[in-house]
């Protein structure tokens, strides 16, 4: 049997409790390295809808250029024109959100400009693409 001095019992004494702050204090620290990455994973959601949106907005620009070019002037029939400003504004369709189209026309150059609103941005998005044909 051993026995214990008081020094050595007033010494445990002390010591009791510091594996609980200890463990307190690493799930606090884990905490919010989880919060960092859930932080992240939310950034690259968001950069990734807005590249989706852009590349939308890309193909759809590039569509109603490819019409002008097998036109061979940069003027677009008036019903080709309106069914490609309804399908710019029609998400559910390869469309963009709160998206709009336009053609302006100056002599053989064009600018088709498409705005949209991305649902989490607080700024519109702006594509505008000049085409000059020969």
């Amino acid at each position: 049997m051993t026995m214990t001095s008081p020094k050595q019992a007033s010494r445990r004494s002390a010591q009791t409790g510091v594996a609980l702050l200890e463990v307190l204090v690493s799930i606090l620290i884990f905490s919010f390295g989880l919060l960092g990455l859930i932080g992240l994973q939310a950034r690259a959601i968001s950069f990734s809808v807005d590249a989706e949106d852009r590349n939308r907005a890309a193909l759809l620009a590039n569509e109603i250029v490819s019409l002008m070019w097998l036109n061979q002037s940069p003027t677009v029939p008036a019903a080709d024109l309106d069914a490609w400003k309804t399908r710019v504004a029609a998400p559910g369709s390869g469309g963009l959100p709160g998206g709009e189209g336009s053609v302006d026309v100056s002599g053989k150059t064009a600018n088709v400009t498409i705005t949209w609103q991305a649902p989490a941005a607080n700024s519109g998005s702006r594509l505008t693409t000049h085409v000059e044909l020969p």
